[in-house]
Formats: structure tokens, C-alpha cells, sequence
């Protein structure tokens, strides 16, 4: 059954990439996808699976059933679009400016409707049961994973797998961890609040400009200070905002920032001396403060038997030489959702290509792939789902 899968997934190449540069220029962001969810519900009803569409909110999810006894896999594909003004001069460029496909989301669409068809014509011979989990709002805090799990997206799988485009390696690549791949990603905005007045006269006022500066320097001692240098933590201030003219002194400066932790330990730990340090900033400078914490994905931890079971699966599609075990990222995904829920793995499949000069990170406004990883990604998860009835029956 391999072998035919994998041929008709070579043979499923030129379709999976009409249907991922259909996605690519009609890009919809995170909870307002109309048009997407449509189009993979109409393919996999057209496929003969069991369909269920607004599953928590704009998901569609398709189930495959197998002749055979067997396990329930998952797989999850996830299909919104990012608010950034395409730059790539492609046939298929975006036809929406403003929005596009910046992060490989219409070819993980384009995988997981392509093995659909594949394991269709094939379920005469398939073991067990395979959910096609299509996600929205991937890129949104909550992400649309949190209410499809909610939603019994889940229900009866005993193991979901995905992959993730990923140009900082090259096609050909499957890159995998074990343990934690991505991080918690927490988010903050903290109004320090002062007293304005004449910039001739600073000490008639509490300037909530140097409170800001002093809080932004003091954070960062956080990482540097109060976390075990073996555990990794971090603290970035993505945006400071406060006072308009050159002679007053600002009675309110905003900043916004971002936190990223593996360990619930440390994440708390970093909140904490978030507060502490922020109390005792605006403290000393006769001001007060408004935080306000806004806890993202959960950190995606890969279980290891699963994990296991792409590393064998990367091997058998692009050899032992080509499979590679990444350093945790302090990216955020919420495919940690799912795999909070049920055993899994989440791997990244290397999209870049020198040579045709696709080299340029996801959220980049001229980020594209070399769509050969289509296949290479296809085929990986299609043993992975094999294998692990093989391994579980």
C-alpha cells in the first residue's frame, strides 16, 4: 500500500500544486476565511468522506474510513493567510493586496487534501481511520485549533501529525525534535502612567517617558537574572509609544511586548518578575501602571513514540541523511492544542531553493516555496499514518 501511495502522490503533484496556487492568491486572514473552508469541504465531499464544516468556528474537518480495523490518525492542515502585501512577481500572486500566503498555509492545504484522494482510492486496503483536520486562525491568539479541539475536532483520534514549510532548509530536508519544538507565546502591554507637564520643570511631573526606558532596561535583566541559565526564556518589547512634543513631559507611555518559555515554571516565574519589576519602576518614579497579559499558544511539545515515527517516515522518503533534528524554537504554534490532547508530532518539511531564489523566511513579503516539498511533506505523513497503525495494531 506504501508504494502505491507514494505513486500516486507523485502522480497528485501537479494537482496539489493547482489547488495550493488557487489558495495562494485568494488569501483570507485569520477568522474570516469564507471562500477556503468552502473549497475543502466541496473536495473531500467530491472524495466520498464524511464532512463537517464550522467545526469551532470556520474548520472543516474530513473522515476517511479504512476497510480495515485499525487506529484513528489525524492529520491537521491549517489555511489562513497573513495581513502583509505580497512582493513575489508570480503567476499566482495574490490577488488581494494587503494579504497573502506568507507562511506555507495553501501548500499544507494542498498536502492534506492531496493525501485525502490519495488514501481514498486506496481505503479498500487502509487500516483503521484517517481525520483530515482543516484548521483556520492558525496565526490568530486564541488560534482556531483551541475551538476545534473545544469542538470535537479530536473525537476518536488516538494520534494527529502536521508539517510546516520551513525555507531555512533547503527541499529535499525533513526536519524534526523531540520534546519541545515551539514555545509558549505570550503577549503584554503595560501603560506606564505618570504626570505630564513643561519639559522646563521636570520635577513639578512624573515622567512616564523615563519610567518607560528604565522598565524596558529592567526587563531584561529578568532572562538574565532571575532565570537558570540552563532554561531559556524570552523577553522582547516590540513597541513603545508616549508623549507628542519636545518640551512636555509625557504623562503616559505604552509598551507592548512579547514572551516566549518551554517550562510553566518559567513562564511563571517571568510573569511574576514582570509585575515586580513593574511595580517597583513606576514606584520609584512616583507613577502607577495598567498590565495587561494576554497568555498565546501553549508551548508544542512532540511526543516521542510519534516523533519516532517521523523520523522513520522522513527516512524512508528522502533517506537518513536528509532527516535532521532541529534546536527548540521560540516561535509559537497552536498545534499545541492538539497535541495537549492526544499524542502527536509536528515536523517541518525544508521548502527553500537557492537556485530559484526561494530563500526568504515565512511572514516575509516575498516568502514562497519550491512546491517539490509538497510531495516530500505528503509522503512523510502518509507513512507516518502507516506506520503507525502498523506499530499500534
Amino acid at each position: 500500500m506504501e508504494t502505491s501511495i507514494f505513486a500516486r502522490l507523485e502522480a497528485l503533484k501537479e494537482e496539489m500544486i493547482v489547488i495550493r496556487r488557487d489558495l495562494h492568491m485568494h488569501p483570507i486572514i485569520s477568522h474570516k476565511e469564507v471562500r477556503t473552508p468552502e473549497v475543502i469541504a466541496e473536495y473531500l465531499t467530491n472524495l466520498g468522506l464524511e464532512v463537517k464544516t464550522n467545526v469551532g468556528g470556520r474548520g472543516v474537518v474530513g473522515i476517511l474510513r479504512g476497510a480495515k480495523p485499525g487506529k484513528t490518525v489525524g492529520i491537521r492542515a491549517d489555511f489562513d493567510a497573513l495581513p502583509i502585501n505580497e512582493k513575489n512577481d508570480v503567476p499566482y500572486k495574490s490577488k488581494f493586496p494587503g494579504v497573502m500566503h506568507a507562511c506555507g498555509h495553501d501548500a499544507h492545504t494542498a498536502i492534506a487534501l492531496g493525501l485525502a484522494k490519495a488514501f481514498s482510492e486506496w481505503k479498500h486496503e487502509l487500516a483503521g481511520n484517517i481525520v483530515f483536520i482543516h484548521q483556520h486562525a492558525e496565526e490568530a491568539v486564541p488560534g482556531g485549533a483551541k475551538y476545534m479541539v473545544e469542538d470535537g475536532a479530536l473525537e476518536g483520534v488516538d494520534a494527529v501529525f502536521t508539517t510546516h514549510m520551513e525555507n531555512a532548509y533547503p527541499v529535499g530536508k525533513v526536519i524534526y525534535r523531540h520534546g519541545y519544538i515551539m514555545a509558549f507565546s505570550d503577549r503584554f502591554e503595560i501603560e506606564v502612567i505618570g504626570q505630564g507637564g513643561h519639559g522646563a520643570f521636570p520635577h513639578q511631573t512624573s515622567d512616564a517617558v523615563m519610567m518607560a526606558s528604565q522598565l524596558e532596561n529592567q526587563l531584561q535583566t529578568i532572562v538574565s537574572r532571575k532565570i537558570d541559565p540552563l532554561d531559556s526564556a524570552v523577553i522582547s518589547i516590540g513597541s513603545i509609544h508616549g508623549g507628542e512634543g519636545a518640551n512636555t513631559i509625557a504623562d503616559s507611555v505604552i509598551l507592548k511586548g512579547t514572551i516566549r518559555t518551554f517550562s510553566q515554571e518559567v513562564r511563571e516565574a517571568v510573569i511574576h518578575n514582570v509585575k515586580k519589576i513593574t511595580a517597583a519602576v513606576t514606584e520609584a518614579g512616583g507613577g502607577t501602571y495598567r498590565l495587561d497579559y494576554e497568555e498565546g499558544h501553549p508551548a508544542t511539545w512532540n511526543h516521542p513514540e510519534e516523533t519516532d515515527i517521523i523520523v522513520d517516515s522522513g527516512k524512508a522518503v528522502v533517506g537518513k541523511e536528509n532527516v535532521t533534528e532541529m534546536p527548540p524554537q521560540m516561535g509559537g504554534e497552536d498545534f499545541s492544542h492538539f497535541l495537549n490532547k492526544v499524542p502527536g508530532s509536528y515536523f517541518f518539511t525544508g521548502s527553500a531553493n537557492a537556485e530559484k531564489r526561494i530563500v526568504y523566511p515565512y511572514h516575509h513579503n516575498q516568502f514562497d516555496i519550491d512546491e517539490e516539498a509538497m510531495v516530500i511533506g505528503a509522503k512523510t505523513l502518509a507513512k507516518a499514518t502507516i506506520l503507525y497503525n502498523e506499530k499500534n495494531n
